[in-house]
Formats: structure tokens, sequence, C-alpha cells
């Protein structure tokens, strides 16, 4: 009972707070630990596929166990000094590795700036949250962006850290964002990353294989609670899940073209270059500065349902055990 109680009281603060900007947050560091090892790695490995593969190898093993170790050691230590101590600690590890307030927040400024009119301001604000290319987007380009942002990170960033701190609590959601952040750092199919960030993104697919799954099941359950179409996201999802070359990312995508009754997806550039993405979702009506707020109130409702489920199948699984005992 008490992880679930950290994992609430974390997700309530960050709702109510998000990421203060003066804070260290645990992700940045995750982020140079990285870059160091990838630097020091590399020339130490032969530069061949087989020698990058294995430095990368390192690197995938070692950001995420030590992420994971640091976590724990510190709970323990708290514990030491004193249970209340570790529960307000793990609590608030819970609330830095969650990023409702945050996704929610940068998502609606890229909204205010496209309903008064200011197309740059709109790519500058979407820019912050997408790897693509902004500079040449128009209105219904920046809006799409958006609820892409949101239907991705509505996993990644909240569905998948509650399913790991719900099952192996704060250490287990290190664990997970180390995974995810070494994916969006080297996790490429490109001439640099190949072989060297070729484990971190397997590794990347096998962690978000059952978040993504349920944020999508989620987005469905929820999408007439909030005014969307659930019959839309379920036919959506059941067609077009599997249209992407990731196992992962169409998932909770498609559920939300679904949703809100507009194709996702289709080509983006990034550094210059055009990629070619399947498209999810009927051909309709243009993506709007309104829908990255429906697409905000899907988000949020599906990641409150996930974290019910969750917390209720933790709470079952003790009483089961107990009543085993």
């Amino acid at each position: 009972m008490t992880t679930v109680l950290c994992v609430v009281c974390g997700f309530l603060l960050d709702l109510a707070l998000g990421d203060p900007r003066w804070m260290p947050h645990p992700v940045v560091a995750m982020g140079r630990s990285v870059t160091w090892l990838e630097r020091h790695l590399r020339p130490r490995f032969p530069d061949t596929p087989g020698g990058q593969l294995a430095a990368g190898a390192v690197v995938a093993v070692v950001v995420p166990a030590a992420s994971c170790a640091l976590a724990a050691g510190v709970l323990c230590a708290c514990e030491l000094a004193s249970h209340a101590l570790r529960v307000a600690v793990e609590a608030f590890m819970c609330y830095q590795l969650l990023a409702t307030h945050e996704l929610w927040r940068q998502t609606m400024l890229v909204r205010a700036a496209l309903l008064r009119g200011d197309l740059a301001g709109a790519r500058r604000a979407v820019s912050i949250v997408v790897g693509r290319d902004t500079d040449a987007l128009d209105e219904a380009g920046v809006a799409r962006a958006a609820v892409e942002t949101v239907a991705e990170n509505a996993s990644d960033g909240v569905v998948a850290p509650l399913l790991y701190m719900v099952v192996v609590g704060a250490p287990g959601a290190m664990l997970y964002k180390a995974i995810n952040t070494l994916d969006s750092m080297i996790g490429y199919d490109d001439e640099r990353y190949r072989y060297f960030g070729r484990v971190a993104a397997r590794v990347d697919d096998v962690a978000n294989w059952v978040p993504a799954r349920l944020t999508a099941l989620c987005m469905v359950v929820v999408a007439p609670v909030v005014g969307l179409s659930g019959s839309g996201a379920w036919r959506v999802w059941r067609r077009d899940r599997r249209r992407h070359a990731s196992p992962n990312s169409a998932q909770g995508e498609s559920a939300m073209a679904g949703a809100l009754g507009v194709r996702l997806g289709g080509g983006a550039t990034y550094g210059g270059v055009l990629v070619s993405r399947p498209t999810l979702g009927d051909p309709g009506r243009p993506v709007e500065a309104d829908d990255i707020a429906r697409a905000n109130r899907l988000m949020l409702a599906c990641c409150v349902l996930a974290l019910a489920l969750l917390c209720a199948c933790r709470v079952a699984a003790i009483a089961v055990a107990g009543a085993l005992s």
C-alpha cells in the first residue's frame, strides 16, 4: 500500500506543480550520462558494426542499471533513518518522473499561439516538444505535431512510468526513464547510431510494449467521457495500430486519431530530411488548434484511468497474497 500511496501522491504533485525550471531533474542527469559514456566508450571499441553494437549495449545496460540502483540505494538509506522519510522521498521521485502537467502546459502554449494568429510563435512553441523541423509548418501542420506528441507522450511520459512505479516502485520508474532517454538520444537507424543505438532501441520496444497498448485501450474507454468518439478510437486503433515500423508508436496515436476524427502521421522533416511515415486515421478535416485541447483532455482522462486500474491491480494482488499466506 505504501507504493500506491507514493504513486498517487507523485501523480497529484505533478498535476499541481509540473517541473520547476530551477530544480535538478533525473532525466537531465541520465542524458548527460549517456553523452559522457558515448564519448568515452566509442573510441575504446572497434569501429566496426560488431564493435559499435557492443559499445552501445554497454551503455544500454549501465545507464538504466545505475539509475535504478541509485534510486533504490537512496530509498534504503531513507528507510534506515525513517519510514516517513522514505515515503516522502519516493513520492517526490514519482513526481519528478511524470510529465502530465508539462505535456499539457507546453502543448497548450502551441494552441494559444495558433488561436491568436501567431504562427511563428506556434512553430517555436511546438519545436520544444517535437523533434521534427517546424520552420515550414503551416497551422494544420503545427497543430498536428502537437496532437501527435500528446498521443505519444501519454504513454512514454505518463502511463509507462506509472506502470513501472506501481509494479516496482520509484526505482522501476527510474529504470524505465533511463531506457526511454537512451532511445530518444541514440535509438536511431541512421549512420551514426545504426549499430551503437540498436540495443537501446530494442530494449525500449520491449519496455513500452504493455504501456503503449494500455494507453490506447484507456483512450478508447474514456473518449466518450470527454466528448470524443469511442467507436472511432476503437475502429481506427484496430485498423491502424500496426501501421508503423515500431511495434508501439502507432498504438496511442491511432486511438487518438480515431477519437478526434482526424488523420495523423504522414511525412515529416527531420534535420532537413523528409521522412515518410504511415498515416493514421481517416481523411477529413485538417487538424485545428482546438484539437490540441481535445487531445489533452483525452490524455488526462486516459492517464487517470490507467492510474486507477494499475493501483487497483496492485491492491488486489496484495490482498490475494495476504489471503494465501
